[in-house]
């Protein structure tokens, strides 16, 4: 039970960070104005991020690479994480995009981005 229960989980997250990569592509607009602005190249960040995003989550689906990819996503909520901290700098809120709250901003940098490492941590094997 405990083993399909991970498997499954696996798949979830697999789907997530699928989906998440290609929302880089369908919406590169939405994420821009969320990258620092002292970092260069938004397009290719964005770009970029979406593309690993959509390999971790494919590698989290084969057998041969679920480890290492949920390993890599750890990193990769680690490489986000001055993203979050702009955005609450910011104002959690960016003009004809994204508008949350405070609470929400830092609500998602301290408790949901380390559970999606947990997450990961946790299908790793």
């Amino acid at each position: 039970m405990a083993i399909k229960l991970k498997k499954y989980s696996r798949i979830i997250l697999a789907g997530f960070f699928l989906i998440a990569g290609l929302n880089h592509f369908a919406l590169p607009h939405f994420y821009y104005p969320l990258i620092p602005d002292y970092l260069p190249f938004p397009e290719v960040i964005n770009y970029v991020s979406g593309i690993v995003e959509i390999l971790l989550g494919i590698g989290l689906l084969v057998k041969t690479t679920h480890q290492k990819s949920a390993i890599g996503i750890i990193l990769l909520m680690l490489l986000f994480i001055p993203s979050h901290i702009y955005f609450i700098q910011i104002g959690s809120c960016v003009e004809g995009g994204l508008c949350v709250s405070p609470f929400i901003a830092w609500l998602r940098l301290i408790v949901i981005h380390p559970l999606i490492m947990l997450w990961a941590w946790s299908v790793r094997k």
